[in-house]
């Protein structure tokens, strides 16, 4: 299926169904009184998250969504049915803009999470509602109110904890193939992924994490070349992103420092620097054609550049499975203290005279603190 990450869809609430006039009628019983009943509400519409897609391609076709109508009343006081709800399945991590105002309505962030988009219209009351002791023979009911249309603009963030950055052939499919079970399309020539993938890295004995690959990036993509400037967006959820890098040296490979700086470069043109403080590990990419001297040298010149180096072969998978259970280690620890922090926030929301403990950035793993085994997290 085609990835397609915005669609503009149109949703309208059923109306609600309009209130009865009516009397009773019986044998033996003259003057029954007022009995009409009251009209059914109109269905509204949902949004409900669903793990299985990662894609809006589904709202190309279908752009429209419309919830039943509420049934109207009847006699006996018999009360309309209500509209049945109209439920859209949407991929988990889909914003929603107001498509008029831009405004942002939500997120759908969780799978089964539901989120109303239009209210339906409220029933109408039936002359027996109106009865009283001064009007004792109401000819007066409701109409039903009219059910909310709204223009929706979705657009989807993929949820991932890890996000894959470098330049066209750096490896980063290779990569994601040899952590995960994705199999993504890998060939020897520059923008072989045209939309973002996303593979889930599994242990036996502790909680995996996901990892999202975007196109290559490429000198003047805040400007609009190449692919993958139009997918960063993606990487705005993740916890931290793996930039790699051509260690190879081959012919028309640029060094390391300018393929670094390309890339921070075009994410400090991103968002107004969105992604420019979300830690970032250096990851050096076909070590398997350098010799031990060439190795040394191109980790030792990218110690220079980032706090936090690792030497892989994504081709060979050799280091590929040590930086696999290094992220492992430093997202539990992120999360662990993500967790702790909430219930500190709980507990003081609880207790206000508790004083509230700060979280810095000092706190976070990120500043090279989670390579116990090897200073600096180099392979």
């Amino acid at each position: 299926m085609k990835f397609v990450d915005e669609a503009t869809i149109t949703v309208q609430a059923g109306n609600g169904g309009a209130g009865s006039v009516s009397f009773r009628r019986e044998k033996y019983i003259p003057r029954g009184g007022p009995d009409g009943g009251d009209g059914g509400d109109g269905g509204s519409v949902w949004l409900i998250g669903v793990n299985g897609l990662s894609t809006l391609a589904e709202f190309r076709v279908q752009r429209r969504f419309r919830a039943p109508n509420g049934s109207p009343g009847s006699g006996r006081n018999r009360t309309g049915p209500k509209g049945a709800d109209c439920e859209i399945e949407v991929p988990c991590g889909t914003q929603v803009f107001d498509a008029q105002t831009e405004e942002l309505i939500g997120e759908v962030l969780e799978h089964g999470q539901r989120m109303k988009v239009a209210q339906g219209g409220f029933h109408g009351i039936g002359n027996a509602r109106y009865k009283s002791s001064t009007n004792r023979a109401p000819r007066q009911s409701s109409p039903g109110t009219p059910g909310e249309t709204r223009a929706l603009r979705l657009e989807l963030k993929l949820l991932a904890d890890v996000g894959l950055l470098g330049l066209p052939n750096a490896g980063k499919s290779t990569f994601l193939a040899a952590a995960s079970a994705a199999r993504p399309k890998i060939a020897d020539y520059p923008f072989t992924t045209l939309h973002p993938q996303l593979g889930i890295v599994d242990f036996p004995d502790r909680s995996g994490y996901s990892i999202v690959d975007i196109p290559g990036l490429i000198e003047g993509a805040a400007d609009g070349a190449g692919l993958g400037m139009q997918f960063l967006k993606h990487l705005g959820r993740t916890r931290v992103l793996l930039h790699l890098v051509d260690a190879s040296g081959m012919p028309g490979v640029p060094p390391l420092d300018e393929q670094v700086a390309v890339i921070e470069q075009e994410l400090a043109a991103y968002g107004g620097g969105l992604l420019v403080d979300r830690p970032r590990w250096l990851v050096l990419n076909k070590l398997d054609v350098l010799d031990a001297e060439q190795r040394a040298a191109a980790l030792a010149a990218a110690g220079e550049l980032a706090p936090v180096v690792h030497g892989i072969s994504a081709a060979t998978r050799e280091g590929v499975s040590a930086l696999l259970e290094q992220l492992a280690e430093w997202l539990s620890q992120l999360r662990a203290e993500e967790a702790a922090q909430a219930e500190h926030e709980a507990a003081h929301a609880a207790a206000p005279d508790m004083p509230l403990a700060p979280h810095t950035d000092a706190d976070s793993p990120a500043d090279g603190d989670d390579a116990d085994a090897d200073p600096e997290g180099r392979a």
